[in-house]
Formats: C-alpha cells, structure tokens, sequence
C-alpha cells in the first residue's frame, strides 16, 4: 500500500493520491532530486504479480518515454520498488476531457476542432514513432487552462489487452471507443486509433456517446454492427464537412478511414472553411458490413420443420379422429394411439436435434500451417474452419510487419474443438531499433533516448579546438563520431559507442605574420597565461619579425603557463626584455 510520505525508488516522495483506475493508482509526488512536481502510476497488485504483463508494461512504456511532443504528457521514469511497478510522468494540473463534457454538454464547433488538432497531431507522432495508444477516450485527455490538449497512458494503454471485454470499469469505458476489427478479437492497428479519435470527436459534439448498452459485450457488437448515428440530424448547425470527419474516422471497415492520423489533421484544418460549407455527405468506398452474418444451425432448421410436419400430421390425425368418432367408439382408441406415437416421435426428434447440436459443438478441426500468411488470410481461414482467432504482436527479423509468426501455444496439424479460441503472434516490425545520425547533436540527449530503448551507450569524450575547419561549429558535448552506421538497427541489449567534442583552446601560428604584440597580448589575457617579449640582435631577420613563440601551435592551452614570444631587432637597437603579466601594453 502506498502511503503519504512514502519515498518510491528512494526518491519520489508520495504527497497525496490524484486518481484510482482499473489498472493503476495515481499520486501526486515530489522528485528530491531533480526539485520538481511529477505523477506517479502504480501498477495494481493483481497486474504487478502477471510477469509477462509487467515484461510488457515495461518494454512498452520505455519506449512510450522517448515520444516529444507539446500534446503528450511526457514520461519521466519507469522501475519497480519493492514489487511496486510505476512510471513517473510530468503532472499536469488540468482537468480530463470526460469531465469537462459532463460538466458542459456538446461543445462548440470550434473548440471541438481545437481540440482535435492536437490530439491528432499528438497520435500522428506516436504513430511515427510506431507507437499504438490503443486506449484513446476523454478519461486519457487532459485540458489545460491555457486551452493545450495532453493525452497520456501511453505506455499503460500499449501493454493492456483491450479485446478483453470484461467488467471492470476500466474497460468498460473503454469499450464505448472500442474499434469494430478489436471487439471481433483481431489486433490493434494505426487505424483502430483514428476509429477511437471519431468516437471521441463524436462525444465532443454532442455530448453524449453514440452507441450504449447494460454491459460491455452488448456494447462491443454495437460497435460492430450499428451505424453511428447523424450528426446533423442531431443538430442543424453542425456542418457536413464537420460530420464526413467523424464519419469516416468511425467507419467499420478500416479501408474506409483514414489511412494516418496525420491526414485525419489536415482534414480538421479546413472543416470549418467557406469553401466546404456545400460539401456532400460521405459516401463509403468500400462495403462496410463485411463480418459474416451468423449462419442458422442445420440440425436447429432440421427441428423446425420436423415440428411443423408433425403440428400438421397430428391436425390431420385430428380431423380424422372427429370424422370417424361418428363412424363409433371403436375408432377412439386407435385415434389416440396414433396421436401418442406423433407426439413421441415429435420429442423423440427435438432430443435427436440437441444430440446433433452437441456433437457440431465437440467436433474436433485439425489447425493449419499459417507461419508467413498475412494476418487477414490467417483469419479468414480459422473462421472458416469455426475457429476464433486473437492476436498478439511481436517484433521479428524474419518475419514482415502483419504478417503470421505462429500460433502462440499450439502446433500445426494439432486438433482443437470448433468455437476454440486460439492466439496467433503476429509480427509487429523488426526488432530492436533503427539508428539514427546523431552527428551535430548533444550526447546527453541522444544516451537518453538509445537507453530508453533498452541499448547500452558508451561514451568518449574528444579534445577539439573551433579553430580546426572540421570542428569550426562544434559545441561542447556535440556528438562526432558513432560505431554503428545510420540505418542499421540494434537490437534491446545491443551497444554503440558515441564521441562527443570537449572544447580546448589552442595556441595559435604567431609565426605566420608581422609581429602584433597587442594581439598576442590579447590572446595571453583572454586565457589567463602569462606573456614575456624578448628581442633577439643579428638575428638576420628583419625588425618586428616573430623568430620563435615558445609554445608548439595547435598545442593546448593551459592556464597559468608563459608564453615566451622572441622578436628580431636591429643591432642598434637598445636591447630590452619585456615581461608582461597580461596588463601591459
């Protein structure tokens, strides 16, 4: 339990909780070291104990820590303190988006817009930096005073399953923002964002939620199967150009959204222009209701009209009976005995009919060879064999981006029952990441993002003067060399090697040019060393000329050493040794 006053990591110190979640608590604390307020999220003690969550939950918030960007809340830190697993992120004084729309209702046209902008902007550079949120909603949105948008729970939003539809209150409000390829079980993709972006959108303009239900599951086939309602339809004022957005950020067929959040921006930038103001509404590329509709079960048709043929034979048997029962009461029981066999054979076929349900249910498929399919391909092909298919993603060297690594714990040829649920690993890129050129830029800054991603950095520094043409612009701590080339890729674990320049000043060719004292007493002065002037007769060099300056040029300067400067004089000359301490002329 964590308690005001507590220090996490022996340097975070608990002031007061902020927040409770489904998955995390958060507390306002203070960072001893750095003198600052920041938030820290604490793992809840059932997700601290599952091993491979926490793997993931690290992993992924390490590298949702090297996002910038003025609409993400930026994460500071991520560790565990005696079984307490936490990040630490900037605090942000503001208040969630959610609680705003509850507070106001429908918000402006333009505000809506604003606030979009930035958070499609923020979700574009998450994206380009391979990076899914998975978990947008106005809960994860923060307002500031100011107007500034910041979405945070990167790295919590990355690690959660989001397909698990379960009941806790976490999910819950995320499943009114679930895309429609996530509640059918597959993966989460740059599209399933944009999806959540529309719904969100939507609640901003109308202050409300377009798709509700008593539970999640009700919930999750809603957004699989009903349309979103009109926005104009709702409100009048509201522009089509305005609804065609949220319309084709919520279609259901990924294919019919936005291919990047960065084209969901530049779309918002001319919404609310003159030259939109007659734009038509959205008409969808593709079909949008491409799930399959539930098939009727054979052996269910089969007791359907088995029931009617017999409803109809026992009608017959009926009639019969009332025609002969005038005929005598010899008939009677011949009657009934043909009306007890309809009946038993009636029952005798629904218990025939369940039988059959019973055995299509244990019927056993064998799995096929699906490594290096794409994840579509895979899918259709286990649905068609009645087998549900989940998704994880895992970065691979061998295998392509959305495409098939391998079933997650069963083998090819292996027999599972219809209606099982199996886990495929799906690749998510290549492992580890790719190098930039880091020349020109501060050591301390390129460290920090490499170890964030899990690569060891070793660092060098050199001696380099500005007066060299290679380093005229140099600056201190500015990367100049690296061992590994831009464009390969380290993988978590790997190590580079960066040299960053360390200024020095040298001592410069005095012996280039006519003698200067004033200059030379310039530079003496400048660098805290001291200067002494002698002058050398018959030296067969014309007066003023420098014979010798005592220190090697390009040599470092040191301070508090003498600079000895020899010049030659003429033989008439008066012989003299000037010794300067930096003050004389």
């Amino acid at each position: 339990m964590i308690v005001k006053g507590q220090k996490i990591d022996g340097r975070y110190q608990i002031i007061r909780s902020i927040g409770e979640g489904g998955m995390a608590n958060v507390y306002l604390a203070y960072d001893t070291i750095l003198d600052r307020e920041v938030a820290v999220k604490v793992l809840r003690g059932d997700l601290a104990s599952d091993e491979k969550f926490v793997k993931r939950f690290q992993r992924e918030a390490k590298a949702a820590s090297s996002l910038n960007h003025p609409n993400i809340v930026e994460m500071y830190d991520v560790g565990e303190d005696n079984g307490n697993y936490f990040i630490v992120m900037e605090y942000i004084d503001g208040k969630t988006l959610k609680s705003l729309i509850k507070k106001r209702g429908a918000l402006s046209l333009s505000e809506t817009v604003d606030i979009m902008m930035q958070l499609t902007s923020a979700i574009a550079c998450a994206h380009d930096s391979y990076l899914i949120h998975r978990d947008i909603k106005p809960q994860n949105v923060l307002i500031l005073e100011d107007g500034r948008v910041k979405i945070t729970d990167f790295g919590i939003a990355i690690a959660m399953n989001s397909a698990e539809l379960t009941q806790t209150n976490s999910v819950m409000g995320s499943v009114h923002y679930l895309p429609p390829e996530q509640a059918n079980g597959s993966g989460a993709t740059v599209k399933s964002d944009i999806y959540s972006l529309g719904i969100l959108m939507y609640e901003c303009l109308t202050g409300k939620l377009p798709f509700k239900g008593d539970n999640a599951v009700e919930i999750a086939i809603k957004q699989m199967k009903e349309k979103i309602p009109s926005l104009c339809a709702q409100n009048d004022l509201i522009p089509q150009s305005i609804e065609n957005i949220v319309l084709r950020a919520c279609a259901k067929n990924p294919k019919n959204r936005y291919d990047s959040a960065s084209e969901m921006y530049e779309d918002l930038k001319t919404a609310l222009s003159d030259e939109r103001k007659k734009e038509k509404r959205l008409v969808y590329k593709y079909p949008e209701n491409e799930l399959e509709e539930t098939k009727a079960v054979p052996a269910v048709s089969k007791v359907k009209e088995t029931r009617e043929e017999r409803n109809e034979d026992i009608e017959e048997e009926v009639k019969k009976t009332k025609k002969e029962k005038k005929e005598g009461r010899g008939m009677k029981i011949a009657v009934i005995t043909a009306i007890m066999i309809c009946v038993i054979t009636f029952v005798a076929m629904i218990i025939l009919a369940f039988r059959i349900l019973e055995d299509n249910k244990n019927e056993t498929v064998e799995l096929p060879s699906i490594a290096g399919k794409s994840q579509e391909v895979v899918t259709q092909k286990l649905e068609s064999l009645g087998i549900s298919v989940k998704y994880e993603e895992e970065p691979s060297d061998d295998v392509g981006e959305g495409y098939v690594i391998d079933y997650q714990d069963r083998k090819n040829g292996s027999k599972v029952k219809k209606g099982t649920t199996v886990t495929v690993i799906v690749s998510s890129g290549l492992t580890g990441i790719q190098l930039e050129n880091y020349y020109k830029k501060n050591v301390n800054v390129v460290q920090a993002e490499l170890e964030s991603a899990g690569i060891k950095v070793i660092t060098t520094a050199k001696k380099v003067s500005t007066s060299q043409d290679e380093y005229k612009d140099a600056f201190e701590g500015m990367v100049i060399a690296q061992s590994k080339d831009a464009g390969s890729r380290l993988k978590e674990g790997g190590v580079i090697e960066l040299t960053y320049a360390t200024l020095i000043t040298v001592y410069p060719d005095f012996l280039d040019g006519t003698y200067d004292k004033k200059k030379i007493q310039q530079f003496c002065d400048d660098n805290k060393i001291k200067c002494e002037f002698h002058d050398r007769f018959n030296s067969g060099q014309k007066a003023g000329t420098i014979l010798d300056q005592g220190r090697e040029p390009g040599g470092e300067v040191k301070e508090g050493v003498t600079l000895t400067i020899t010049i030659a004089a003429d033989a008439e000359d008066t012989p003299s040794t000037d010794t300067s301490n930096g003050n004389n002329e």
